[in-house]
């Protein structure tokens, strides 16, 4: 389980880089994918933060950072 949301972590920023990819370029959307791409990458790293916890009370406080930011970039 620990292995699959690694890779499933991984795999959704990498396909919101693939999405913001290809949202046009412009004024307009250029926050919004900046914003989107930090928030998914964030959820990832997040996680594997997690898995090096010093503590129980860590893994939550890190976990829910990975909450956070994957309800960051579902607004994006």
């Amino acid at each position: 389980m620990k292995n699959e949301l690694i890779l499933r972590t991984k795999q959704f920023g990498l396909q919101c880089w693939k999405f913001c990819f290809k949202v046009p370029k412009s004024r307009e959307y250029n926050a919004f994918v900046n914003q989107l791409i930090r928030s998914s990458s964030s959820v990832g790293a997040n996680y594997r933060a997690a898995q090096r916890a010093k503590s129980t009370a860590d893994v939550i406080y890190k976990l829910k950072i990975v909450e956070e930011e994957a309800d960051e970039s579902v607004y994006f």
